[in-house]
């Protein structure tokens, strides 16, 4: 039996699952993204965090899914930086999307979508991805992510939309200012994972008609933008994976009744439906 590697690897960590002997054993490192790292830098994290974890274990496969690798330069690092590591295994270099489809969907036909701190999606065939809604970055797009959510939170504070008590509640929750806000937005790197950190505060208090209307309002403008694109949208089920999709599973489901739609399957993360998969 071959002894197989899974990588699922957003910016900031990545998780790798070994399967060998029936069982899985996952290690957890930094992200791994050719956006942020080169290839020396890649080199040196793995045999820093993976190697000494996988005690001389060599895998015979291994299948790597991150973030960033649509760029065909960007795959072509992540494979060649592998391959030194890993003389003698056959790798695959695939996107998250084509991850989020094989854990949702493994063989079968469906419209794979991520909402995590951006949000993407695609019609796949059960071997590969026939269709994907552009996706427009954190700037023009994103709709539904907790980019997306955590940049209305943002306004409603700024604007004074929110009414007192909701005021009180940001104020004792993040301790912030409208300086420290702009500032993070507009002159610090990663401003969507900042944005996307105050999504949270959505989670945390639920029931309130307007916390209420800025999740119903952020996901229905992700299946009016892109579900609405793909026909096959009508005839299949719609799949999600990510931690908005996962912590918002019922307004999700409302939606879908809504518009007639059917609801597949929802996960926090790809790696238990990609090791069913390569299983």
């Amino acid at each position: 039996m071959s002894i197989k590697l899974i990588a699922d690897s957003g910016a900031t960590k990545c998780e790798w699952c070994l399967l060998l002997d029936g069982k899985t054993k996952t290690i957890i490192t930094q992200g791994i993204s050719p956006y942020f790292l080169n290839e020396e830098q890649i080199i040196n994290l793995l045999q820093l965090e993976l190697l000494p974890k996988l005690k001389n274990i060599q895998p015979d496969e291994i299948y790597f899914y991150g973030t960033g690798l649509s760029n065909m330069a960007n795959a072509k690092t992540i494979k060649l930086t592998l391959k030194k590591l890993f003389k003698l295994a056959k790798i695959e270099v695939n996107t998250d999307l084509l991850a989020a489809a094989r854990a949702l969907c493994g063989n079968k036909k469906g419209v794979a979508c991520i909402l995590g701190t951006g949000s993407n999606s695609c019609y796949y065939n059960g071997k590969k991805i026939i269709k994907n809604s552009p996706g427009l970055g954190y700037v023009l797009g994103d709709e539904g992510s907790g980019t997306y959510l955590g940049r209305k939170v943002i306004q409603y504070y700024l604007y004074k939309t929110f009414d007192e008590d909701l005021m009180a509640r940001f104020d004792a929750k993040f301790t912030t200012n409208t300086v420290e806000i702009l500032e993070n937005v507009y002159k610090k790197p990663l401003a969507n994972r900042y944005l996307a950190s105050f999504a949270i505060f959505l989670a945390e208090n639920r029931g309130h008609y307007m916390i209420e209307n800025i999740i119903e309002d952020g996901l229905n403008d992700f299946f009016f933008n892109h579900l609405y694109k793909y026909k096959e949208s009508w005839t299949m089920p719609i799949h999600f994976i990510g931690s908005i999709a996962f912590g918002f599973k019922d307004v999700l489901q409302e939606l879908c009744n809504t518009y007639e739609l059917e609801l597949g399957n929802v996960l926090k993360k790809p790696i238990t439906g990609l090791i069913k998969y390569h299983k």
